[in-house]
């Protein structure tokens, strides 16, 4: 296996142009195993009856422990520089919502 530190010990990562755009979600769905958290990324925008998974990620759960622990630390230094994030009421969506169809 390849090495992927540097002699300073840093990791040097490679980000795409393509990558570095980003994909939007306004939903996330996380499923589990026992071996695997897989989490996938999903853009609703109203009107449209179907949403896409735009993007899944796969992770072990220690990387997701990590990952939640992260995004915890950064809220939190985040609402330090910028004010408290306020949350908005809760959607409940439907796995098949949009417009019923008639005859």
């Amino acid at each position: 296996m390849a090495e992927t530190k540097n002699k300073d010990g840093n990791i040097n990562i490679e980000l795409s142009p393509e990558i570095a755009e980003g994909t939007y979600s306004n939903l996330a769905i996380i499923n589990h195993s026992n071996s695997e958290f897989v989490l996938d990324f999903v853009n609703i925008m109203p009107g449209i009856p179907k949403a896409k998974v735009k993007s899944r990620i796969i992770l072990t759960p220690q990387h997701a422990k990590r990952l939640a622990q992260a995004l915890i630390e950064n809220i939190n230094k985040f609402e330090v520089q910028v004010g408290e994030i306020k949350e908005f009421e809760q959607q409940d969506y439907p796995i098949n919502f949009g417009p019923i169809g008639e005859a």
